[in-house]
């Protein structure tokens, strides 16, 4: 593999820094800028948008190759969630799984709410994630017929 760095005049350290601080934080392209100068680096916002661009699905995608290798998503605690948003005018209900470091695992749209549905969304979370520990949800009955259905034993919905 080459190096994806190799065309640039700025160090490779440079250029994380300066994505990693736009992706991670709240922070304007020109709030990048003004850090980055703070620290003595002096380059423009659109180079920043230009490096984001170009190098912000790279930098994710070494993250959760990490967090795959390094940790273990089954040891996580999932919060299973439901709330109801309108698309179009029309009731619809949004799925969300988050781990227990608060990170949006999974979200998923569906028009109806029952056992089906949270059995789709659990196994398609399921299978990106792997097995959790335990899960807490809101003790929607829909939850706890899935969880019975998927692990088999009524133990991991609190």
């Amino acid at each position: 593999m080459q190096n994806p760095f190799r065309y640039f005049n700025s160090s490779p350290e440079v250029i994380r820094l300066a994505v990693m601080m736009y992706i991670r934080y709240p922070l304007s392209l020109r709030q990048v800028e003004d850090l980055l100068f703070e620290r003595g680096i002096d380059i423009c916002h659109e180079t920043v948008r230009f490096w984001w661009n170009r190098f912000g699905p790279m930098f994710a995608a070494e993250i959760r190759k990490r967090r795959v290798h390094h940790s273990s998503y089954s040891q996580w605690r999932w919060h299973l969630d439901e709330v109801f948003v309108k698309i179009n005018g029309e009731t619809h209900y949004l799925w969300r799984a988050v781990d227990h470091e608060g990170e949006v695992l999974e979200v998923f749209a569906t028009k109806r709410r029952d056992r089906r549905a949270a059995l789709k969304f659990l196994k398609r979370t399921m299978k990106r994630y792997g097995r959790p520990r335990s899960i807490v949800t809101d003790r929607l009955r829909s939850y706890r017929l899935s969880v019975i259905k998927t692990f088999g034993t009524p133990e991991p919905v609190s």
